[in-house]
């Protein structure tokens, strides 16, 4: 259902394509975790941390995309340019989004747990025991794919320019040679 909904927001298979891979990004980022911290895989906590993960995570590649394209209409740059000029207007939006969320699902991925009433802190209490795998799922997903998406989706970007100028070079080509004869 997101795909259908991608592909016709943004007019473009590629588009909606490139977005999702930000998803399989961050599951690989969440099995990474839950790897380095020994945890296993639940089916409830870490699937929905996946799922909540999803949506943070296309957020910001929809976010990239739509600035690149709206770009590319208005200005008519070159895309090494485009893509320059939209990474540098949406870096910050996108680190914001992922610094807050990491560091405020931080004291649920170490178990601290703060009772206001007895003015205590714990470390490990039952009550962030629950917590810990679904938190650990968003943190380290979203670091790992925030960090992918900054590289991989202008370079995926640069690639879609690269390969429709070498269409249309190949297509003038083709055009000219049959002028010609």
């Amino acid at each position: 259902i997101m795909a259908i909904i991608l592909v016709t927001q943004f007019n473009s298979f590629y588009s909606a394509l490139l977005i999702l891979t930000a998803v399989v990004m961050s599951t690989i980022g969440v099995f990474i975790g839950l790897l380095i911290t020994g945890q296993p895989f639940g089916i409830v906590m870490g699937g929905i941390g996946v799922i909540a993960l999803a949506g943070i995570v296309v957020n910001n590649n929809i976010v990239l995309i739509d600035t690149y394209d709206r770009l590319i209409e208005e200005t008519g740059e070159p895309a090494l340019q485009t893509i320059m000029r939209t990474g540098a207007q949406r870096l910050r939006p996108v680190l914001l989004t992922t610094v807050t969320t990491i560091l405020g699902l931080l004291p649920m991925v170490l178990g601290v747990n703060i009772d206001f009433i007895t003015r205590q802190i714990a470390v490990g209490a039952p009550s962030s025991q629950w917590w810990t795998q679904l938190a650990t799922s968003i943190v380290f997903g979203l670091g790992f794919a925030t960090v992918l998406t900054l590289i991989v989706t202008p370079s995926a970007l640069m690639v879609r320019a690269n390969v429709k100028a070498w269409l249309e070079k190949r297509n003038g080509a083709r055009e000219a040679a049959r002028t010609a004869g």
